[in-house]
């Protein structure tokens, strides 16, 4: 993932999901554990629920946009992919229950001219479970897999904003707790 050399709000992480419907609330479960840790400034976490329009105006706020959702594609549950569309049609055709919600807001931000740059992580589920909040194990890990690596490179981000601006002296240093 390539994130900018921005200010105040530069990334936005946003879990999607039913929380309700077991792994298909994966985002949110995703989002819910990075809003607890410690993240670089100018980086933001949001649960989005199951998306829709409402969602517009907060895509428009950021430059990129990290969409952590669950995908019913045919693919083991727990398949972890990282896919950077381009266009709202390059997104997986089955993001789950709420797809027809976050591709209509995608492609008014495309029409409009106003689509950051977005990173799906797309975590693969066989099926939904109603009334569970509870995660299948395969899909749990992946959940945990997902959470330290989009911190990570977060924090890598911020350090090489900052080494390379001369905010932070190489042999510094850094704390994160």
């Amino acid at each position: 993932m390539v994130f900018p050399d921005c200010n105040d709000k530069c990334v936005l992480v946003l879990g999607v999901g039913s929380y309700l419907m077991g792994d298909e609330g994966v985002g949110v479960h995703v989002a819910q554990r990075l809003s607890e840790q410690k993240l670089p400034y100018g980086v933001e976490v949001l649960d989005g629920g199951t998306g829709g329009f409402h969602l517009m105006g907060i895509f428009e706020q950021y430059e990129v946009v990290v969409l952590v959702d669950a995908t019913i594609d045919g693919q083991p549950a727990g398949t972890i992919r990282l896919l950077e569309p381009r266009f709202a049609s390059d997104f997986p055709r089955s993001m789950s229950t709420h797809d027809v919600g976050l591709r209509d807001v995608l492609e008014a931000l495309q029409l409009t001219g106003r689509m950051p740059k977005v990173y799906v992580v797309a975590i693969s589920v066989e099926e939904l479970q109603p009334m569970t909040i509870r995660l299948s194990p395969a899909v749990q890990e992946a959940a945990l897999k997902v959470q330290a690596e989009v911190s990570s490179l977060l924090w890598d981000w911020w350090r090489e904003r900052h080494i390379s601006a001369g905010a932070v002296d190489q042999e510094t240093e850094i704390s994160f707790t």
